[in-house]
């Protein structure tokens, strides 16, 4: 899964292959630490109409629910089902989008114990990357005020994460940023996107549970720290 992810470093994402007018809200935008699920994320979207850059509520809520609520339980869709689940069937041959990060967390089950230590994850130059993304619009039926949600796709872990956690978030390479964006490419190839990130370009370390409150959102959160400190 991926419950909490960062943008350290905004002004970096001018790094990555995408149209600089697509870049150039979230370059500008403050550092973020902690994001997590419900809050507001800085996205690519793609569908028929073409591409853009937008701001999405982390958590889908797909077009025909009648419920916004369910958003709570949608930050995340495991790749293996996004073709044939229905709240992710659609969006996944339609409405794809890349979310922009440069670092994520994951909690390590400690044997033994109650007790769960969290991990950062980053690239080897702490440098931004894409993560594999859904999007929707549900429109409310009292007014005209459409909710644009997002949620992130998982696939099993690399040998990084293995001994963290056995899911992690799909990042897309940067050479297939456009074939993932292009709602017209085969979904056999999109769907073959949907595996482990590289193992040997990622470094991981652990982190205070400081991180396990959403409030908290700072450098702190990520700084590297010993087994088990607290906040």
């Amino acid at each position: 899964m991926c419950g909490r992810y960062g943008l350290a470093t905004p002004s970096r994402v001018t790094e990555l292959p995408l149209d600089a007018a697509l870049l150039a809200e979230v370059a500008a935008a403050h550092p973020r630490w902690n994001i997590t699920p419900s809050q507001s994320v800085h996205a690519v979207l793609a569908d028929a109409t073409g591409v853009q850059s937008a701001r999405a509520q982390w958590g889908l809520v797909p077009s025909w629910s009648k419920d916004p609520t369910i958003g709570q339980r949608m930050a995340n869709a495991r790749g293996e089902s996004v073709r044939s689940k229905p709240s992710f069937r659609k969006p996944f041959a339609s409405r794809r989008a890349l979310v922009l990060a440069d670092l994520f967390y994951e909690w390590q089950v400690l044997e033994g114990t109650s007790r769960k230590q969290p991990w950062c994850l980053r690239m080897l130059d702490d440098g931004p990357f894409a993560l594999a993304a859904l999007w929707d619009v549900w429109h409310p039926p009292t007014r005209n005020d459409p909710l644009v949600t997002c949620t992130l796709i998982t696939t099993d872990a690399n040998a990084l994460m293995q001994p963290i956690h056995h899911r992690m978030p799909v990042i897309i390479p940067r050479d297939r940023y456009a074939a993932w964006l292009d709602v017209s490419t085969e979904l056999d190839a999109v769907e073959a996107m949907l595996a482990p990130f590289d193992a040997n370009a990622m470094r991981a370390h652990m982190v205070s549970t400081r991180v396990n409150r959403p409030g908290n959102d700072d450098a702190a959160c990520a700084a590297p720290s010993e087994p088990g400190a607290g906040d």
